[in-house]
């Protein structure tokens, strides 16, 4: 009897024992949860007081019908100078199938002769100037018939500010050659990590033989190296920062929320690749001169939809 007694009151403490442990292992998940909310709000909130003025005006814009598997997100950028009116540089197609993670991007050179809805013909960067990001998407659906779903549009000064609050000690890259003309930095050959300013001057080089063909390459290059830097675990703590600046520096349709969902998706769905084209593709295209304007790339359209729908996969949609 009394060592049946002695045996229970040995458990009640050793309940009492894994109770107390279990609470204090609470406490201190709760502590640590709640400091990982506060500094990330600090930080949230840094990054939007960093460019509460820096802010291009929202855009019109309206969206195509939803497709059921596949996100396209258009991509521009701008100098703008403080210019009310710009041309975009920058014009992508990021394309995001949800249901395999795959992500696939189409780079539009800036020179291509297109169809402007309600204007003439004029380069593809001037569908932007004449009618802001709206008529920029008109012009990709009548040319190319791509469905676009959501829109991103950066100055190429935020850019700068941007990668270095991503980044602050830099983001690596190989520069191919030497590089300084017309893009306000000195670039030497080799694998060197390049901080904002240097990483768009790097992205922006054009002044070679191979002309903005190896512009858009670059881009590429550095898009997939953005990538890269949002996903990898040692960036975390600059996160909630970078999404606040990024509420003044990217005029886009999306929500905050929308913004944190779609990178998380992409997280949770392991290593992600992109894969990469460029309009007009090999032998679809000459150079061609009009009065109105200039030195321009005239590509054959129908050749190009097709090649842009068997990648994206939007073949019988």
């Amino acid at each position: 009897m009394e060592e049946n007694q002695i045996e229970e009151k040995r458990q009640t403490r050793h309940k009492k024992k894994k109770l107390r442990k279990g609470r204090l292992f609470f406490t201190f998940l709760i502590l640590v949860l709640l400091s990982i909310g506060i500094y990330s709000y600090f930080q949230y909130q840094k990054g939007l007081e960093i460019a509460s003025e820096t802010k291009l005006p929202e855009a019109e814009f309206v969206a195509d019908e939803a497709h059921k598997t596949i996100k396209n997100y258009l991509i521009l950028g701008v100098d703008s100078r403080g210019e009310e009116e710009s041309r975009s540089d920058t014009m992508m197609v990021l394309s995001w199938n949800q249901e395999t993670n795959d992500l696939k991007l189409v780079s539009f050179m800036r020179d291509i002769y297109a169809d402007i809805p309600s204007y003439k013909s004029y380069k593809l960067n001037t569908a932007y100037y004449l009618g802001g990001v709206q008529l920029l998407k008109d012009t990709l659906k009548t040319m190319f018939d791509v469905p676009i779903h959501h829109y991103a549009l950066i100055d190429f000064k935020s850019f700068e500010s941007l990668i270095d609050i991503l980044a602050p000690n830099g983001i690596e890259m190989e520069v191919e050659k030497d590089m300084s003309a017309y893009i306000g930095v000195s670039l030497s050959k080799g694998v060197q990590n390049l901080n904002g300013q240097e990483l768009l001057g790097y992205a922006r080089f054009r002044h070679d033989s191979e002309g903005d063909f190896g512009r858009v390459e670059r881009q590429q290059k550095v898009i997939d190296a953005l990538k890269d830097e949002l996903l990898s675990p040692s960036n975390i703590n600059n996160l909630p920062k970078l999404i606040g600046a990024s509420q003044g520096y990217i005029t886009t349709d999306l929500s905050t929320a929308q913004e944190i969902k779609t990178v998380l998706s992409l997280a949770v769905g392991g290593k992600v690749d992109i894969e990469k084209m460029t309009i007009p593709v090999e032998g679809s295209y000459d150079y061609q001169s009009y009065p109105h304007a200039g030195e321009v790339i005239e590509i054959d359209i129908e050749k190009n939809k097709q090649e842009i729908h068997s990648f994206l996969q939007l073949e019988g949609e």
